[in-house]
């Protein structure tokens, strides 16, 4: 790891220190009093708020580790939902602190009365005497409101966001207009699937949720764009298995995402293919209407086993419309100066929970949605499943039917 990575790191943790210790002065040392009820009700939140980032970090490195997978699914839950429930806890407080100011603000007695005759002077070393401060009693209860408010929203919301993730994706229907497209081909369904994240949470019945989905819109083509698991084969495997199930008219393919090279990318690349999925490792195939390319992700360059635009596009007939599979939106840039139609994409998930895709939109030129670059189209779908937390708030899961349309029909 380098020093930048350690830096980032430790960043991050003390970061999170921060967020858990604001939580605990919040929601329990400020609701909290000092009978033997209040003292008792301190130390269980105070247990609480120490064991479950404990958990989350569990939650993260369990895999890496080579925890049994069965345990990395008990960790999984608590560890994860906690993430969640922490992130939608602190805006709701934030929000609840302009509350404390504003209602302590008015609960301040008013000034005294000035009196009749003058004031002695103070003596030169008098401390000034402090102000009024609002009641013990109102300020805990403003305390208990505002902390049982933070607490109900971020429960609902985390709540909202699991069954987002937990129902399965919706189908997204999308028509994109291209100029070298054939009359024949007006109307192709391009199924686009990403980010299934397939773990210690989102297992088998998941799968299948997916594949049902993408069967219903009867594809002439599923493309699988990158993250489809957070774990090994050995694990996994059988999660994956219903793949097999997928049906089009032209074929199943794939391509990797950053997260297939943590997993151990060549088992899976192996074990995809024996599901009837084909995967594009920086190579073309040519369908009647239209060249379909793939590139590997970036992820892979550590190893050598990176994108290669000119292995995949370099040598074509560019007077024939060209469909780019690339995991991270990143990768149009290379796709237009390659001369790509479209370029679908996935990896950054629609922001996930809100407002991630405040800083999704950092880091990709497109955070959700059909967009253009140049010549060349770019469609990023929000992905069928989700990374870390099961949760998705305002970004819900998807998969997007791409249908093309030729300017010549």
């Amino acid at each position: 790891m380098t020093v930048v990575a350690v830096l980032i790191l430790l960043c991050v943790l003390a970061l999170l220190a921060a967020v858990h210790r604001y939580v605990w002065l919040r929601l329990v040392r400020d609701t909290t009093t000092d009978s033997v009820r209040g003292r008792r009700i301190r130390r269980a939140g105070t247990v609480a708020i120490s064991v479950l980032p404990l958990l989350s970090l569990g939650a993260f490195v369990s895999a890496r580790a080579g925890v049994p997978f069965r345990l990395q699914q008990l960790v999984a839950w608590p560890g994860y939902l906690w993430l969640a429930l922490l992130l939608y806890l602190t805006l709701a407080l934030l929000v609840g602190e302009l509350v404390r100011a504003v209602l302590l603000r008015r609960q301040s007695p008013p000034k005294a009365a000035a009196p009749a005759a003058p004031a002695a002077d103070p003596a030169p070393d008098a401390t000034p005497a402090p102000a009024p401060r609002p009641a013990p009693s109102r300020r805990l209860f403003l305390s208990r409101a505002v902390g049982a408010a933070a607490a109900t929203a971020a429960v609902g919301a985390v709540g909202y966001g699991a069954h987002n993730v937990l129902s399965g994706p919706r189908v997204k229907r999308v028509t994109v207009p291209l100029a070298k497209l054939p009359r024949s081909a007006h109307g192709y369904r391009i199924a686009v699937v990403s980010d299934v994240h397939l773990g210690p949470i989102l297992g088998r019945a998941h799968t299948q949720r997916i594949v049902d989905a993408v069967n219903s819109t009867q594809p002439d083509l599923v493309a699988v764009v990158g993250d489809l698991v957070d774990g090994s084969v050995e694990d996994l495997g059988r999660a994956a298995e219903p793949l097999a199930g997928l049906r089009s008219r032209d074929g199943n393919f794939f391509v990797t995402g950053n997260h297939e090279y943590y997993a151990g990318v060549t088992p899976w690349l192996a074990h995809v293919r024996e599901l009837g999925l084909r995967p594009l490792e920086n190579a073309r195939t040519a369908l009647p209407a239209f060249d379909l390319a793939g590139v590997n992700d970036i992820g892979g360059e550590p190893t050598g086993q990176g994108p290669d635009f000119g292995r995949a596009l370099g040598d074509r007939d560019r007077t024939r419309a060209a469909v780019l599979l690339a995991h991270q939106p990143v990768q149009i840039h290379e796709a237009v100066r390659h001369g790509v139609d479209l370029q679908l994409s996935g990896h950054t998930h629609g922001g996930q929970l809100w407002p991630g895709n405040l800083v999704a939109a950092l880091a990709n030129p497109t955070v959700s949605g059909l967009d253009r670059y140049g010549d060349t189209q770019l469609y990023v779908t929000r992905g069928a499943g989700a990374w870390g937390p099961p949760v998705r708030v305002g970004a819900p899961a998807d998969i997007t039917l791409v249908q093309l349309a030729s300017l010549r029909a």
